[in-house]
């Protein structure tokens, strides 16, 4: 059973709080429909008993307190509302409880912008991020160590997750789902809640999408190649022959119109595939590893745990669809 921590802070969306309720909830009733057992334990956690939102007009109360949850697989942080400082300051007592659960091997979510919570534990400093379009300036001028990623859905680093703005949080649900669940449960609960899943099945990329919002040709044509030669051992030299530039006219473009350098881009997108595989296939470790154009085991733990924050055999039993029973 997974346990999912759903936070109700001060000046909470309350439609946050109560969407991945539902959407858990859900899933559950799905997987018993067809014979299985619910896989969920879904609580909202909270700093006190009840928790009055929208100036008053609403009210919620939490199942548990932070204090009662010793260990969670899964939290969310919904968005918050109005001055976002203020919303901060108004939950730093959950900025705790949010790290060490973490730091207990939790995985975080935040949607839309409960990024600005999210970011005030420092988890993200030094990661991408999502958030809603319209608050990507003031989120960069207040996390400075966070790389925002303009107009993406879903990003996901390190066990971290976050959104971009209003309803497209739905998209990061559906993705959670997936991974804890198989496609088949998400395709139904796409359906049932009437949300396109192919935004949610392209999400492993979501980080790539945005970077290809630029005009630089020479850029774009080596993210294509990058993206259609997995397999390969591909070099910085070899993709500036290709673009015909110089290897630093090469790196500096492509690192101002992707924000990553070429190597980070590269190793990105092959951990983003290998991913997809340990996910969806029955291949091993190192089977995985050849497709994605690794030899060097060590080499290839060592990116993927970077990226992921799990080890390549970790990732595999946790996400892998067919293990789920």
């Amino acid at each position: 059973m997974k346990k999912v921590s759903i936070l109700v802070p001060e000046h909470a969306v309350l439609q946050a709080i109560a969407d991945p309720q539902y959407c858990f909830s859900a899933v559950n009733q799905f997987l018993q429909s067809a014979g299985q057992p619910p896989l969920f334990e879904v609580q909202l956690v909270g700093i006190s008993k009840e928790i009055s939102l929208n100036a008053g007009r609403y009210s919620v109360r939490p199942d548990v307190l932070i204090s009662e949850v010793e260990r969670t697989d899964l939290v969310f942080i919904p968005a918050l509302f109005g001055n976002l400082k203020e919303a901060v300051e108004a939950n730093k007592e959950l900025i705790p409880w949010i790290v060490a659960q973490y730091n207990k091997g939790a995985e975080v979510a935040s949607l839309c912008v409960g990024a600005f919570l999210l970011a005030s534990t420092g988890l993200l400093n030094g990661k991408k991020c999502s958030t809603h379009w319209g608050f990507a300036n003031e989120f960069r001028a207040l996390f400075p160590e966070v790389e925002i990623q303009d107009g993406h859905i879903v990003t996901e680093e390190n066990r971290i997750y976050s959104s971009g703005g209003a309803n497209s949080y739905w998209n990061l649900l559906l993705h959670l789902v997936e991974k804890y669940t198989n496609r088949e449960t998400a395709i139904l609960a796409s359906k049932y809640f009437a949300i396109d899943i192919d935004r949610n099945s392209q999400s492993a990329f979501a980080m790539f999408k945005g970077q290809k919002a630029h005009n630089d040709s020479a850029v774009s044509h080596a993210q294509q190649y990058i993206e259609e030669n997995i397999e390969e051992k591909i070099t910085v030299d070899q993709l500036a022959d290709r673009v015909a530039l110089g290897r630093r006219s090469f790196e500096r473009r492509f690192k101002q119109a992707t924000h990553n350098s070429v190597l980070e881009y590269i190793q990105r997108i092959k951990v983003e595939a290998a991913k997809r595989s340990f996910e969806s296939s029955r291949k091993n470790i190192n089977e995985v590893m050849y497709d994605v154009g690794y030899t060097d085991t060590k080499a290839f733990r060592t990116t993927f745990r970077k990226i992921t924050g799990l080890t390549p055999l970790e990732y595999r039993n946790k996400y892998n669809k067919q293990s789920v029973g």
